[in-house]
């Protein structure tokens, strides 16, 4: 409804979502995804949560459930590749907006403090970090597929 697919500039994308007061299904959640998406708007200089005229709705629900309410109400929603790729009710919704740097969402892994933590299996958890830092781990990690395609893109060498 915003004529955004096929944008790669995800501030002109949420901008003219906004403008247009297209359905937005947000998670609303506090989580990892909802914080990197209000950081998006904010970017676009754009109070999504604070806008009136209802477009903007936050589900309080989990990246799948908000997934099931977006596509039944017409929304346009945010969400991670995989998570999309994995999903299994997508319709005819098709991926709008891709490319841009800023939806980079980066992963990483730390071994848990057994200072704080003393149950923590130390030399198990460094086994792990080690093997998925690896040319290995990496291998794997570019390797996994759903449907054909690649969902993570690892980069520990660089």
């Amino acid at each position: 409804p915003a004529g955004v697919a096929g944008m790669s500039d995800v501030g002109a994308a949420l901008t003219k979502i906004a403008e247009t007061q297209a359905p937005f299904a947000s998670r609303g959640d506090d989580s990892g995804t909802n914080k990197a998406e209000l950081r998006l708007w904010k970017l676009a200089g754009i109070d999504a949560q604070g806008a009136s005229g209802g477009w903007y709705r936050e589900t309080g629900s989990g990246m799948g459930a908000t997934l099931n309410t977006g596509t039944a109400m017409g929304a346009y929603i945010m969400t991670d590749r995989a998570t999309w790729i994995a999903f299994g009710n997508k319709g005819d919704y098709e991926i709008a907006v891709e490319g841009d740097p800023k939806m980079f969402n980066q992963y990483g892994i730390i071994l848990v403090n057994p200072e704080k933590h003393p149950s923590v299996k130390v030399e198990a958890g460094q086994t792990f970090i080690d093997w998925v830092l690896s040319d290995e781990g990496q291998a794997a990690i570019a390797g996994y597929e759903v449907d054909g395609q690649q969902l993570f893109f690892p980069n520990a060498g660089g």
